[in-house]
């Protein structure tokens, strides 16, 4: 039981921004395993997680071997979005973004270190992006988390 719970905490840290031991035990328990604080805190010093900072002050669990640039890439891209997004249209499994002359490239970087698991990758041009999303079903929901980034 010990392995499953740290391994769904590994899953939950990489997946959520976790701030605290008390959300992670909520999140353990809507997951089916019944923790305390007191266990909770013991797997998070077992399986050495660290605090890393955030947005506003706040700061949120993450595994030592997991890539900084994640949290901080899904910041990176916000800003991105928010500033350099001008259209983004879609069909079937292919999203078009467009941006200011010179900025796709870096764009297209940012999306590629988010590691979002709808999206195979990225070829961007001077002013476009392409996004591929496996599977099609998926795109109006990365259309969706795009639009959401560009409104802030």
């Amino acid at each position: 039981m010990k392995t499953q719970r740290q391994a769904k905490i590994l899953e939950l840290v990489r997946e959520r921004t976790i701030e605290t031991q008390e959300e992670l035990a909520a999140a353990l328990r809507a997951e089916g395993f019944e923790v305390t604080q007191a266990t909770v805190s013991r797997d998070i010093k077992e399986l050495s997680l660290i605090k890393i900072p955030g947005e506003n002050n706040t700061s949120y669990y993450a595994s030592p071997g997991e890539p900084m640039i994640r949290r901080g890439g899904e910041d990176r891209l916000r800003r991105l979005v928010r500033l350099s997004l001008s259209d983004i249209n879609s069909s079937e499994n292919l999203i078009i973004i467009k941006t200011p002359p010179g900025e796709a490239q870096g764009m297209a970087s940012a999306i590629d270190h988010v590691h979002w698991p709808q999206i195979i990758g990225t070829v961007a041009g001077d002013d476009t992006i392409l996004v591929i999303v496996k599977p099609k079903e998926a795109t109006p929901e990365v259309v969706q988390r795009f639009l959401e980034l560009a409104r802030g």
